[in-house]
């Protein structure tokens, strides 16, 4: 049985006995003198040595409910620290968790932020070397587009020069023969 619920049993066994001793000492004392004769009454010290055994019963039960109370008290507050340090452990496993699941959420954002920038920065170099390379092509199809250019208008400029030559040499020519025709008819008529 608990002794918590066993200590209040006890002290009341212990008042029932000291008051049933009790009784008994004054029905004793309290009997007609006429009987006390009659009957062979125990002893004065008999009832003193029930009251005390009565009393030190009474006194030992007092003890064993402050004994039981004691107990209870160090087991209430055995569990209150138990629970203590349950709730604490609890809270620091807790706190450890929220630490480590932070430490590592940060360690996971500086990953990704790095992988971020080394993507751009390669992007930014891939760019650089694609505009670069643009540019390359695109100066050398205007090179060669002007070169092609300026091949052309050369070829066109002799061509118009050529014909304009040979337009001219068919023109002198021309001239020439529509002079030396004119001529001997000159040379004829003065002659």
């Amino acid at each position: 049985m608990n002794q918590k619920k066993r200590a209040p049993e006890v002290r009341k066994q212990t008042q029932r006995q000291a008051e049933q001793a009790g009784r008994q000492a004054e029905q004793q004392v309290a009997e007609p003198p006429g009987e006390v004769q009659e009957q062979v009454a125990p002893p004065l010290s008999d009832i003193l040595a029930r009251a005390e055994r009565a009393y030190a019963a009474y006194m030992e039960a007092q003890k064993e409910v402050a004994v039981a109370y004691r107990e209870n008290e160090l087991r209430a507050e055995k569990a209150y620290k138990d629970n203590e340090q349950r709730a604490k452990n609890a809270r620091d496993g807790s706190i450890r968790q929220a630490l480590k699941v932070r430490d590592e959420t940060i360690e996971k954002a500086a990953t990704a932020h790095d992988e971020a920038i080394a993507q751009v920065e390669q992007s930014y170099r891939q760019a650089i070397e694609q505009t670069a390379k643009a540019r390359k092509d695109n100066e050398q199809r205007a090179k060669n587009t002007c070169d092609e250019r300026i091949r052309q208008a050369l070829r066109t400029y002799e061509e118009v020069i050529a014909q304009a030559w040979k337009k001219r040499e068919g023109n002198m020519e021309q001239a020439w023969k529509i002079y030396a025709k004119d001529k001997p008819k000159e040379t004829e008529s003065r002659d």
